[in-house]
């Protein structure tokens, strides 16, 4: 099974409350966000968005530029669905992360969970020129040095401060980067690393 159809099954078969990524409300996620004080029309990006409450919860503070990408249609579907009629004010793409070729440049580009999940050195720094080209500011949460060496049955990569200052930091300063503990829906706790970067000015 390829990761597509690894998602595509996840998201087929799992409930919310049976995944450990599920926020009631994305909390850190939000505070990071609006720390960057972007104007409501900014465009913003969630990628491995999944059925994640993010987006209706940037729709409720009156964000009017969001796009969701996720690898699985069946999450994307799940969302539309929750969403209803609002479900047409989000840009909605299915893509891997790692296939995905942007027509065009976002203010903010967020990530929680997805990141980690890529292993391969060619594909983080596929990763890495995507953002350099397009995207101003970054919020990224991934698994911490602490944290859990597998997700959803798929290896992952760990994460800490040094780790994204040596992928990121040629272009992006370092904001704040910090550590919290994840309580997932079945009361078991994931050490997670955030971290909130701005593109260097140039000079």
């Amino acid at each position: 099974m390829n990761n597509k159809e690894h998602w595509q099954h996840i998201y087929s078969t799992k409930l919310p409350k049976e995944v450990s990524w599920t926020e009631e409300k994305p909390v850190t996620s939000l505070e990071l966000i609006a720390k960057f004080d972007l104007p409501k029309f900014a465009k913003i990006i969630d990628i491995g968005g999944g059925d994640s409450l993010l987006v209706d919860f940037l729709l409720h503070e009156g964000y009017t530029n969001i796009t969701v990408l996720d690898i699985s249609a069946a999450a994307i579907d799940r969302a539309k669905m929750r969403l209803g009629k609002n479900a047409h004010r989000v840009k909605w793409i299915v893509s891997d992360i790692k296939d995905f070729t942007p027509t065009e440049s976002y203010d903010l580009w967020h990530d929680r969970a997805a990141f980690h999940f890529l292993t391969e050195q060619a594909d983080m720094d596929t990763y890495s020129t995507l953002v350099r080209t397009h995207t101003k500011n970054i919020v990224l949460g991934t698994f911490s040095i602490n944290g859990p060496l597998k997700c959803s049955g798929l290896e992952i990569t760990q994460y800490s401060e040094a780790k994204f200052q040596s992928i990121f930091g040629e272009h992006f300063k370092i904001i704040e980067c910090f550590t919290l503990d994840h309580t997932t829906p079945f009361h078991t706790t994931q050490n997670f690393i955030f971290v909130r970067m701005s593109k260097n000015k140039i000079t």
